[in-house]
């Protein structure tokens, strides 16, 4: 387990972009019956199961890079700022456009960028450990302002064509997932403020021998060429059982070495993969439920978009503002778990 120290960097800025094409359940489970001749599709399980009423489908013009791209072109514009302004780009997604080069490369490429960039991948976890790297740089004096970006595609890695109940089973987990882009600021913050805005704390946990539980394995070393390894595959239940190994222990101890306890924050942002384990998780991690920003049932699984879009939405209704304390806590394949406390 890993816990950093207070952190350097403040959120200066937030803004997320979700495509306007959306694909309904019931559309959903229409198409899969439909490139499935051979197999039925249980009419209604998917509803059933994920709570996920509809969710948001990139345009077939558009790329991850792209997502991340319009969303950072927006809080750059709200902000006053230009390109050149920001000192390093990291694209922080379990998407990409292409294995080479790094897609940060394309982002800053649609933005006017020249600042230095660079990838960082962890599954859902993308966007927490691109805070946790962009805090670090912060602090060591590396950089003065950070944008932190991530555009999740998953529709171009879901099954259409099931031919029996076993690959449908494999496949079921992309059926929650979502399209859409997010961007986030970083500054430093004020050291001379103890209660200003900042990066209270972090922490991190991983249990890597639950990595085959769920994969996305086309591109790599391991299938560069086979269109099965092109789809998402992966053991619901054996997910759960691997989140459950990992524990709560992570969370708990961060709470406690900042004097915290969930009653303190205004909201804790969890990752959303459905509505039932995100309930389930919330239970067992003791964060009462009128803390929980709910976004899946109707954005769907954004992976690692997930926590700034409950951030956003929060914040959109008023429900945090500055001053306030946030909890972002992420669950990603592999497996890990993180949290990150932040004063807006």
């Amino acid at each position: 387990m890993n816990q950093t120290l207070t952190g350097a960097a403040r959120i200066a800025g937030l803004e997320v972009y979700v495509p306007p094409g959306r694909l309904g359940t019931g559309q959903m489970e229409q198409q899969l019956a439909a490139a499935s001749p051979g197999f039925r599709v249980p009419r209604g399980l998917i509803g059933r199961l994920t709570g996920i009423r509809t969710r948001s489908v990139m345009a077939g013009t558009e790329q991850a890079s792209d997502l991340a791209a319009v969303a950072a072109a927006k809080l750059l514009a709200d902000r006053g700022l230009q390109p050149a302004d920001v000192d390093l780009l990291l694209f922080a997604s379990a998407s990409q456009d292409m294995v080479e080069p790094a897609t940060g490369h394309m982002v800053a490429a649609k933005l006017g960028m020249a600042c230095p960039v660079m990838d960082i991948k962890n599954a859902c976890n993308s966007i927490l450990n691109g805070l946790e790297v962009a805090d670090a740089l912060i602090g060591a004096g590396r950089y003065r302002r950070v944008l932190l970006v991530s555009g999740e595609s998953p529709s171009r890695a879901v099954r259409w064509s099931v031919p029996d109940q076993e690959t449908f089973a494999a496949s079921f987990p992309g059926y929650t997932m979502s399209d859409a882009g997010c961007a986030l600021l970083l500054e430093p913050a004020d050291p001379r403020d103890d209660a200003g805005s900042r990066v209270l704390g972090m922490g991190f946990t991983a249990k890597s021998s639950h990595w085959a539980v769920g994969t996305l394995a086309a591109g790599g070393s391991v299938a560069p060429r086979d269109p099965e390894a092109t789809y998402f595959s992966m053991d619901g239940e054996k997910l759960k059982d691997a989140f459950l190994d990992l524990g709560r222990g992570i969370l708990d101890e961060t709470l406690q070495r900042l004097g915290l306890a969930w009653a303190d924050f205004a909201v804790v942002c969890v990752h959303q993969v459905s509505a039932p384990y995100r309930d389930i998780f919330a239970r067992g991690a003791g964060v009462p439920e009128d803390k929980l920003v709910r976004t899946v049932e109707d954005y769907g699984n954004m992976a690692s978009v997930s926590l700034p879009l409950q951030l956003k939405v929060a914040q959109d209704l008023g429900r945090c503002g500055p001053g306030d304390l946030v909890a972002l806590v992420g669950l990603a394949g592999g497996v890990s778990l993180g949290i990150a406390v932040v004063r807006l």
